[in-house]
């Protein structure tokens, strides 16, 4: 990232022919090497590969998509709005809590252009519920002339359920549904730089490539060349899963983590303890799961919780804890072994002041 920051590359020149070329030409490469799709796309972030992918597809048409899927991602951005952004025309269809595959065969006009999936990746319904998968919603749009797209949310490349966490479709799972295009993040589960990336059939995007909105949200040198650098990580998935440091937050063996929470709780002190608890992945991923882990806790008798969350947030650099059962603590699992003294100082300068 230095190195490109501080120097010349060929973000949009062909080295052996010497003529322009495309910044995307690299990170194509080795999303297509990773996950079989047939093209790829790489814009800014995930609300601009959807709105990319719907302005291509649908525009001045209709696309359909069920009630329980219009949802709201961060910052207060949802789902119907960016539809209308892109010139699509909103079909709801089914319930909030129920959708069937005959609602979706019900609302296909002759201006249907698109059917859309959306992954749940930031909340759960539960209980009496019903959904249409996204091979039965590509197997219809391709009976009726419609094309079909995916929207996954976070960018899952390697299965996690041997750690616990299941549930959540891997990009794989995605492409092998049938759809014509993909669209998710490329931070998230994924672990590289913020941005959003579309795969799919050849037609499909390269649609979305030659769509105007694609050039007003491409991405820059820096992120293109941290995705490289991520992308190319998971050539050798035990290597991902080590040097990407969401994957190995998500994947570490629990007895490492006590490990270091121990070498936590001596540089703090008497008024910390380790205590069995759970972490949340957070970052609209895995909604509800639970890891296992161990926690540091935080008992001063003189600062109140609020107090001294307040207190680490303010100290250089800051430290993030959070408080449950009306007690401060902090999460060894997502400190880096590098940072523990850090850490550790930082909490014995708030129990001091």
């Amino acid at each position: 990232m230095s190195r490109i920051a501080a120097g010349y590359s060929n973000l949009e020149y062909d080295l052996a022919l010497g003529t322009r070329g495309s910044r995307h030409a690299l990170c194509r490469d080795l999303l297509i090497e990773l996950t079989g799709a047939g093209d790829a796309l790489v814009v800014n972030n995930a609300a601009g590969a959807l709105l990319v992918a719907l302005s291509a597809l649908a525009r001045d048409g209709e696309a359909v998509v069920s009630r329980g899927e219009l949802v709201e991602i961060g910052g207060a951005f949802r789902i119907p709005d960016i539809m209308a952004r892109s010139g699509a025309t909103l079909v709801e269809v089914g319930t909030t809590n129920r959708t069937h595959l005959r609602d979706y065969e019900g609302a296909v006009t002759d201006r249907t252009r698109l059917l859309l999936k959306v992954h749940r990746s930031n909340f759960q319904v539960t209980g009496f519920t019903a959904e249409v998968s996204a091979p039965e919603i590509a197997a219809v749009a391709h009976a009726r002339g419609a094309a079909s797209l995916y929207d996954l949310g976070s960018g899952l490349l390697v299965d996690l359920s041997p750690w616990g966490l299941a549930g959540e479709p891997t990009v794989a799972e995605a492409l092998a549904s049938g759809v014509d295009a993909v669209a998710f993040s490329g931070d998230k589960l994924l672990g590289g730089p913020q941005a959003g990336i579309l795969l799919g059939t050849r037609d499909a995007i390269a649609a979305c490539r030659n769509d105007p909105l694609a050039r007003a949200v491409r991405s820059d040198k820096f992120t293109l060349a941290a995705l490289e650098a991520t992308l190319t990580l998971y050539r050798d998935p035990e290597r991902a899963r080590a040097e990407i440091p969401v994957l190995r937050m998500l994947t570490e063996d629990v007895a490492e983590i006590r490990r270091r929470g121990e070498a936590l709780q001596k540089g703090v002190g008497k008024e910390a303890e380790v205590i069995e608890g759970e972490s949340e992945v957070g970052g609209g991923s895995f909604p509800g799961a639970k890891l296992r882990t161990w926690l540091v806790r935080l008992n001063p008798h003189h600062l109140a919780p609020d107090t001294l969350a307040g207190r680490l947030r303010g100290a250089a650099p800051p430290i993030v804890a959070r408080i449950a059962d009306d007690r401060v603590v902090l999460d060894p699992r997502t400190i880096l072994p590098d940072e523990l003294e850090t850490v550790a100082r930082a909490v014995r300068a708030a129990l001091d002041d």
